[in-house]
């Protein structure tokens, strides 16, 4: 008989919150008891989750004791609080947020590429890549086991998904002619060159997460550029990149050679074919016009699902499987 755990979520009544109650719910993921939490705003709301309602729960002065895992997705400031507190009552920690990923003793981890790492977490703590991180590596998983890759340069086209429901309702009220209340500008009418604060040698913040992550979940010291833009689409992201390999390579098979489960090849990919979808899609493979051992491919994955939500229950089915 398979083992059930006892589940939270955290961040419940969010955008991404309800994809992981929808992700877990169509893996089936083997769940004894069910916990709901939110900010206090949405205390006592109800969820319908596995066909039962749930009181949506404040973390504030609760009790958490034996919850054996729990999926943080409420942004960084609660995750930095709260986490800590869940790990030590016995949880199982995985989060969404940016809040661990740059602690050398969690593990940044996507499943198809360094699940093993899981086991080398020193806190009860595993913490969930960056988006865009993810969509542009999953593509990449077979290239860096056979080639290796010395650079990398991103481009990223990020809907407004990724900023959670300010961002969507930003661009619906947009659409309509009403102001928006979130972007600093007319999101149906531009698109946006910064994602965060800029921080470091004009870098934004979620440039320099996309290089951190990138060389925390490979183990190289990978040469890397990122420009991350918000687009004026709903969901899925796209992410240009183009890879210097450390062994010559033939342009000509890379699409099969790249492509597997999670890795989907289409000539041209669109966020019509990755919505909704657990894998990304890549395309547009051609000879790299700046690296003699090169190329270039364009990567579009549901940043909601395998960029969020599907990712990190993965981490944790990864886990369970590989525990006894």
């Amino acid at each position: 008989m398979c083992k059930k755990y006892n589940v939270a979520v955290v961040g419940a009544t969010g955008l991404i919150g309800g994809k992981f109650l929808e992700t877990l719910e169509k893996r089936r993921f083997p769940i004894n008891n069910f916990r709901a939490f939110a900010s206090e705003k949405s205390a006592g709301k109800i969820l319908r989750f596995n066909g039962s309602n749930y009181i949506v729960e404040k973390l504030d002065g609760n009790d958490f004791s034996g919850i054996d895992i729990a999926f943080f997705s409420a942004g960084k400031d609660v995750s930095l609080k709260y986490a800590p507190i869940f790990a030590e009552t016995g949880a199982l920690v995985i989060d969404n947020s940016s809040a661990f990923r740059g602690d050398e003793d969690v593990p940044l981890v996507i499943p198809e590429i360094n699940a093993a790492d899981v086991f080398k977490r020193k806190k009860n703590v595993i913490a969930n890549p960056n988006c865009s991180t993810i969509i542009a590596l999953v593509p990449l998983k077979k290239i860096l086991e056979k080639y290796g890759v010395k650079s990398l340069v991103f481009s990223t086209y990020q809907a407004v998904s990724g900023s959670g429901m300010k961002g969507v309702s930003d661009l619906l009220l947009t659409r309509q002619g009403f102001s928006g209340k979130f972007y600093p500008y007319d999101i149906s009418e531009t698109v946006i060159p910064q994602i965060g604060e800029i921080v470091e040698d004009g870098y934004a913040e979620e440039e320099l997460k996309m290089i951190n992550e990138t060389r925390k979940i490979t183990g190289r010291n990978v040469k890397i550029s990122a420009t991350c833009a918000r687009v004026p689409i709903e969901n899925c992201h796209g992410v240009s990149v183009e890879v210097e390999t450390e062994t010559p390579i033939d342009v000509s098979t890379l699409a099969a050679e790249a492509e597997y489960s999670a890795a989907r090849y289409k000539r041209i990919p669109t966020a019509y074919d990755a919505n909704g979808k657990n894998e990304v899609y890549f395309g547009r493979i051609r000879k790299s016009g700046v690296f003699k051992n090169g190329f270039s491919y364009f990567a579009v994955g549901d940043n909601t699902l395998k960029g969020a939500a599907l990712n990190a229950v993965q981490i944790a089915e990864y886990i369970i499987k590989n525990t006894r």
